[in-house]
Parts: C-alpha cells; sequence; structure tokens
C-alpha cells in the first residue's frame, strides 16, 4: 500500500496483506493452535501488528490472533487508539475480538473466511466495529476456509 492509495488500498493490497495473514494462521496450525492468524497495517502500509492465535500456548482463551496483532500494533504505535489502520484477518472475528476491534478504533477491516458458527455476525445484527470502520469480506476466503477446514479434519481422525 502507497501513501497514495493509503485511504483506499487495492485489492491485490487486500490479497497481498491477507496473505501475511494465512501465513500466521499456518504457524498456529503446526502449533496445535486453531489457525488464525491477523496482520495490522498502518496507512503508510507499514506493517505495525501480527498474531495468530495463542490460546494453547497460553492457556488463556483471550489469546486469539486479532488480540495478539491490536496489542502488538498499539505497542508499536505507543497509543491505544488504531485509527487509520488496517486489519487482515483470516476468519471472522468472534465477539470478543470485534468488541476489542471497536474499541481500538480500526477504520478498516478485511476479514478472509466467515465463520457461521462463533463470528459475531452470528451474535449480533449490530456492527461492534467503529462506526466509522469500513468492513471487507471474502478476501482470500477459500484459502482461509481451508485452513481451517483441515485443521478441524485431521483432528477428527486423530481421535
Amino acid at each position: 500500500m502507497t501513501p497514495s492509495s493509503a485511504t483506499k488500498p487495492s485489492a491485490s493490497d487486500d490479497q497481498r496483506y491477507m496473505r501475511l495473514a494465512i501465513a500466521e494462521a499456518r504457524q498456529a496450525y503446526e502449533s496445535g493452535e486453531i489457525p488464525v492468524g491477523a496482520i495490522i497495517v498502518s496507512a503508510s502500509g507499514r506493517i505495525i501488528g501480527r498474531g495468530h492465535n495463542l490460546t494453547e500456548m497460553l492457556s488463556d482463551v483471550t489469546a486469539h490472533a486479532e488480540m495478539q496483532a491490536i496489542t502488538a500494533a498499539a505497542q508499536t504505535l505507543g497509543g491505544k487508539y488504531l485509527s487509520d489502520c488496517t486489519l487482515y484477518v483470516t476468519l471472522e472475528p468472534c465477539l470478543m475480538c470485534a468488541g476489542a476491534i471497536g474499541w481500538s478504533q480500526l477504520s478498516r477491516i478485511v476479514i478472509g473466511a466467515d465463520d457461521p458458527r462463533r463470528g459475531y455476525s452470528t451474535m449480533t445484527t449490530r456492527l461492534p466495529f467503529h462506526p466509522k470502520a469500513a468492513v471487507v469480506r471474502g478476501v482470500c476466503a477459500d484459502e482461509c476456509r481451508e485452513l481451517i477446514q483441515n485443521f478441524f479434519k485431521e483432528r477428527r481422525t486423530e481421535k
């Protein structure tokens, strides 16, 4: 993303950053974590936060990819508000993460695959993000969905 395109990233920008979020999700997968990855990008195109699920490793139900990325981005910027930043996340955020995304005032949220079981949209009709936030859904959705499905398919066959 270049400074001139900071307000409206292109579809190729979205795919490029989502692929980095997918790489984060693959790290989670390899560690036995549910494979969700997140990247936060500043308006200038700089990656300021990244994360993947760490709930098993940390024994912490709040250690979701989005929470890890938000914490890292806030530390990078030295403040809690992430306005003018974009979150790329491989799976639709849960209600907890959606709340944190709203509180951090991320201005753009790009979602890979929908989560029909635990995604925020299954639990509320009201958009939990900042009122001015833009939401883009379905970027690299097939790849994101396949990663999650393969993870759970492997877990079922191991039992």
